[in-house]
């Protein structure tokens, strides 16, 4: 496997494409995983805590079919492997107990999703740029 920097864990493709366009507009270089849903999710992580490349970032979304992001965030955070990684919860939800209960679980940060298709891009850009330039990793 190559350096691999983000995991994306989204169920709808238009936001998944378009998180994805924008991080590799922003950073061409940027290799990123695509998860489609909390299954694929815990799996993942679940077989993969022996490789030796962690990615730097997780984007995960907070409404999903089969298994929620509480439930992924609250499964990988027990994984020794994914324990310290940097997880921005990405929803369109501004419900204060989501909120709440994502930072208990552990997550870095909590952004909601804009509506506009423009200031989406903006927006993951931004985050990307954060996590992967500006932001000094404790996970290496």
């Amino acid at each position: 496997m190559k350096n691999l920097d983000i995991v994306l864990i989204e169920d709808d493709d238009n936001d998944a494409e378009l998180a994805i366009l924008a991080l590799k507009k922003s950073i061409p270089t940027v290799e990123i995983i695509r998860l489609r849903d909390g299954e694929e999710a815990i799996e993942f992580f679940e077989q993969n805590g022996d490789i030796k490349q962690k990615p730097k970032l997780i984007l995960l979304d907070l409404k999903m079919p089969k298994i929620d992001g509480l439930e992924v965030l609250r499964k990988i955070r027990s994984n020794d492997w994914v324990k310290n990684l940097p997880i921005v919860m990405l929803t369109s939800s501004r419900e204060h107990k989501d909120i709440v209960e994502s930072y208990n679980l552990g997550i870095n940060s909590y952004v909601v999703k804009p509506v506009s298709f423009k200031d989406f891009a903006d927006t993951i850009s931004s985050i990307g740029r954060y996590w992967l330039s500006v932001n000094e990793e404790s996970t290496k």
